[in-house]
């Protein structure tokens, strides 16, 4: 494994998926690599936590 670049779906800046977080992502089960960038994920999970 490596870190790898992608693109946040939200606001379209590029952030690394380390190989850290890539093992972490496997070892609880996700198959999905992340869509948002650590700022976005953080800002949705707020406005989800106002509902």
């Amino acid at each position: 494994m490596e870190d790898r670049n992608i693109v946040c779906k939200d606001c379209g800046n590029e952030f690394v998926f380390t190989v850290g977080e890539q093992e972490f992502y496997k070892e609880k089960g996700f198959e999905n690599d992340p869509v948002r960038c650590p700022d976005c994920r953080r800002a949705r999970k707020q406005q989800m936590n106002k509902r």
